[in-house]
């Protein structure tokens, strides 16, 4: 269940002094903050706090303010656009399982009469497999994006999470981590504000064509990605989608590069919408090396993974 914004105001943190940010009582339009003598405001765009340090921050606070926190990619929630999604990648049962999975642990752990928290980083837009953190009302959820949308509390971004140290219990961030300039940096906030033996959810492409266009800078093969999150615990980690979905995507970007068309390549494609059912039939050791994307599913833990235990845990088939 998202969270009413008061209730996550007290957890709220300055990215650039680690204070206490709240509602100015003399202008309804910002949010502030006083550090070192300093008060530092944060304007509200869309009924939603922006609590950015743009100084350090891919977004640019007027740009912000004249596009209402609009999302920087224009996104096609229905119609043609959403019944192609639905066809070419089908819904997402990884993450379904490991949606209830977590909720279920996360639920076991908290003291009684306490209700844990779980914080979506890009949670803009409902990812595929995650519709129980929203519709369980045993957990609530704080999430942000870098554009206002209904499913958030607030806008920032994740490189500088406006968050206190160790104020959530689980963390969700899907098809995320490919659209920071600085993923390390990110799990690295992340990690701060989960608290310790808290529980992560991540989803990352590996063999996948660029999306969203100016703002996809990243892959990670599974070896990779489990370095990224070094400093986790793992509890399961493995491939979303296989080589099947990885021969699907392709044929519909050679079609839309061929055409000049990427409704083209989109039509293409979906007569074959089949090809990522053999993602069923492929073993997962085959399908680490040729996955499409990658999860990691693990605790806020008290080591580092070392580098021979990396090396150790490759999970494909080219031993």
């Amino acid at each position: 269940m998202l969270l009413p914004l008061d209730e996550v105001a007290s957890r709220l943190r300055c990215p650039r002094t680690g204070a206490p940010v709240a509602p100015s009582h003399d202008d309804a339009s910002v949010w502030a903050t006083t550090g070192g003598g300093t008060r530092i405001e944060y304007p509200v765009v869309a009924g939603r706090p922006a609590i950015v340090d743009f100084d350090r921050s891919i977004l640019d606070r007027q740009a912000l303010l004249r596009t209402r926190a609009e999302s920087l990619i224009v996104r096609r929630r229905g119609g043609l656009a959403a019944t192609m999604r639905r066809l070419l990648a089908g819904r997402n049962e990884v993450a379904a399982a490991h949606c209830r999975d977590m909720i279920d642990r996360l639920v076991a752990e908290a003291p009684a009469g306490v209700r844990p928290t779980v914080l979506v980083v890009g949670g803009g837009t409902l990812g595929s497999g995650a519709e129980a953190l929203y519709d369980d009302a045993r957990v609530g959820i704080i999430a942000f994006d870098i554009y206002a949308s209904p499913l958030v509390q607030f806008v920032a971004d994740a490189h500088a999470i406006p968050l206190a140290d160790a104020s959530v219990d689980g963390i969700w961030v899907q098809a995320v981590l490919e659209h920071v300039l600085d993923p390390s940096d990110v799990v690295g906030q992340m990690r701060r504000v989960l608290r310790p033996g808290g529980i992560v959810y991540a989803e990352t492409p590996f063999m996948q064509q660029v999306h969203e266009g100016p703002f996809d800078f990243h892959r990670f093969s599974a070896g990779a990605h489990r370095w990224l999150f070094r400093q986790f615990e793992a509890i399961d980690a493995g491939t979303v989608a296989g080589p099947g979905t990885v021969l699907l995507w392709s044929w519909r970007y050679f079609v839309a590069g061929l055409m000049r068309s990427r409704l083209a390549g989109a039509l293409a494609a979906a007569p074959f919408f089949w090809l990522r059912l053999f993602d069923r039939l492929i073993d997962a050791r085959h399908a680490s090396d040729g996955a499409s994307c990658v999860f990691f599913y693990g605790r806020n833990g008290a080591r580092s993974l070392t580098a021979p235990e990396l090396i150790a845990s490759y999970p494909g088939a080219q031993r």
